[in-house]
């Protein structure tokens, strides 16, 4: 992946997104079903796209939302919908487009009072609150984000009764459903005009702020933060959770130093990603450069992404914590120090997240449960408390209650962040400095992600690729262990393909949205052997797919 000339240095006026444009777009610009960039089209996050490309407009959520009022009748869900938004500009014309269609269809909906946004993880939460001890009438949810995508992107994702992302058949029939609808010019879509909409009867408020930090010393130890006197460093990055910490910091009195708390919806405070785009990934080092300034002020310094679902963890040691090393150490303390928790209960991974997990579960003696790449997949476990902790290389992660209950089945970037503290706070000693402990006990494994060009046909190969099919008997130097096309903790097809040996691996899948496949690989040989890997991976994979 080129760098960017301008990667890690602030946006420039000409970098930033036209607000109007953006807006006028959503409601004027019609897409095209017949194009398939123009469809409706459910990733491993929901619905994304731009208006700027007619593929995130009012066609689509009008549709979208339409299919969802036909499954949740066809399910029998009465409930009602808890709807949350984040920042991005196209959240709040798209929260409106769908009130307007749940209230033609009479569905009960749970706006944002106060018309605060609502992240991810507080709607997950709403759901599984409101559905605890019911049989029927259950809730569901729809969150409306593209997640830490750039500032012209807008997310539409459906949340199930269970609190978290769709399944992918529930995906697939609100995917076909949704196309159809617009096929047929919308002409089953059933809706009113907002201003009735926000006064039908099934439309209520509900104040997912104070619900949601209620209950967090539930889930996280707030009170060992408050007595060791440690002073967080908190950059809301302009995210839907930005009144969280206030709030946070006001309730359990714990020393929260939040830096800036504006909202922008051109998000021009940001610096630029590696390929010179605005975006809110709390993973990048280049789009994280405010929140490295506060590296040397505090012991941890933390943010999350726009829908706050994802973590950035800063600690003096390390500085910005690369995602799979914080996932390893929270883990490692969670079953450390939950006693609540069941001795059967498990550690969940993605099949790309790093080996070095695997050797912190070995250690513990807990059992881990690799599974495909998207959230969905921990959602059960963590549903049914067999799963502690379910956590994706993409700084994505929830976990348990400290009683071993159900927090979150959706991710949860503020009970990420927070546990760095407790962390810090209780073992006197910040998550970077535990990381460089693993490294010399298990060694120090470099991970790494380069995509390489494919059309959509050569997509279409990889997904459906059979371990038969690839015929190297080494990879980088070492006999191949394992070729996987299903995740062995749960047998899912993986939509793609990877190979391991003793000391690596690589994965490899196609995009949903780009006409790349990604390659994932690690060594725990160092940096010209994951060099290695990566070149072979390329090699094997175009040669099955060319």
């Amino acid at each position: 992946m080129a760098l960017h000339p301008n990667a890690g240095k602030p946006a420039t006026t000409g970098e930033l997104v036209n607000l109007p444009r953006l807006i006028t777009q959503y409601f004027t610009d019609k897409p095209d079903p017949a194009e398939r960039t123009q469809r409706v089209s459910f990733g491993t996050s929901g619905h994304r796209g731009s208006s700027l490309t007619a593929s995130f407009n009012e066609d689509h959520i009008l549709a979208t939302t339409q299919a969802i009022c036909l499954y949740r009748h066809k399910e029998g869900i009465t409930g009602p919908v808890f709807m949350g938004m984040d920042t991005h500009a196209l959240s709040e014309p798209a929260q409106a487009t769908a009130l307007e269609v749940l209230a033609g269809n009479e569905v009960p909906t749970m706006i944002a009072a106060n018309n605060e946004y609502a992240p991810t993880p507080a709607v997950s939460h709403a759901i599984l609150t409101y559905n605890a001890g019911r049989t029927s009438g259950l809730a569901d949810g729809i969150i409306i984000t593209p997640s830490h995508n750039p500032p012209q992107d807008g997310g539409f994702k459906y949340n199930m009764t269970n609190g978290g992302p769709a399944e992918g058949s529930v995906t697939a029939w609100i995917e076909a459903k949704a196309n159809e609808i617009l096929e047929n010019g919308l002409k089953e879509v059933k809706r009113l005009p907002l201003q009735k909409a926000l006064k039908a009867y099934t439309t209520k408020t509900y104040d997912y702020l104070d619900a949601y930090t209620a209950d967090l010393d539930q889930v996280i130890d707030l009170e060992a933060i408050r007595n060791a006197g440690l002073e967080i460093g908190v950059d809301p990055l302009g995210g839907a959770g930005v009144r969280y910490w206030e709030r946070i910091a006001d309730r359990y009195n714990i020393n929260l130093n939040i830096v800036d708390t504006q909202v922008d919806q051109t998000f021009r405070f940001m610096s630029l990603d590696w390929d010179g785009k605005v975006r809110m990934d709390p993973s990048s080092a280049y789009a994280m450069q405010r929140l490295l300034a506060l590296k040397d002020r505090f012991a941890v310094a933390v943010a999350c992404d726009t829908d706050y679902d994802r973590h950035g963890i800063v600690t003096r040691s390390q500085g910005l914590m690369q995602p799979n090393h914080y996932l390893a150490v929270a883990i490692d303390f969670l079953f450390r120090h939950r006693p609540g928790w069941s001795p059967d209960t498990g550690i969940g991974k993605t099949l790309v997240s790093s080996q070095m997990i695997d050797r912190v579960a070995k250690k513990l003696g807990r059992k881990l449960v690799e599974v495909p790449v998207g959230f969905k997949w921990f959602v059960d476990g963590l549903f049914d408390g067999s799963l502690g902790f379910g956590g994706e290389e993409s700084a994505g992660a929830s976990f348990l209650d400290r009683n071993g209950k159900v927090w979150s089945t959706d991710k949860d970037g503020i009970i990420a962040a927070l546990l760095a503290g407790e962390i810090t706070a209780t073992t006197g000693k910040d998550p970077g400095e535990i990381y460089d402990e693993f490294t010399a006990a298990y060694g120090a494994p470099v991970y790494a992600r380069i995509d390489a060009p494919a059309t959509p046909d050569q997509k279409d190969k990889l997904k459906k690729l059979s371990a038969d099919q690839i015929t190297s008997s080494t990879l980088a130097g070492e006999p191949i262990e394992a070729i996987l096309t299903e995740a062995p903790g749960n047998g899912a097809a993986i939509g793609g393909l990877k190979v391991a040996t003793e000391n690596g691996w690589f994965a490899a899948r196609p995009s949903g949205t780009e006409n790349i496949y990604k390659i994932y690989a690690e060594s725990f040989k160092g940096e010209g052997h994951l060099k290695q890997l990566q070149e072979e991976a390329q090699s094997v994979v175009n040669g099955v797919i060319s």
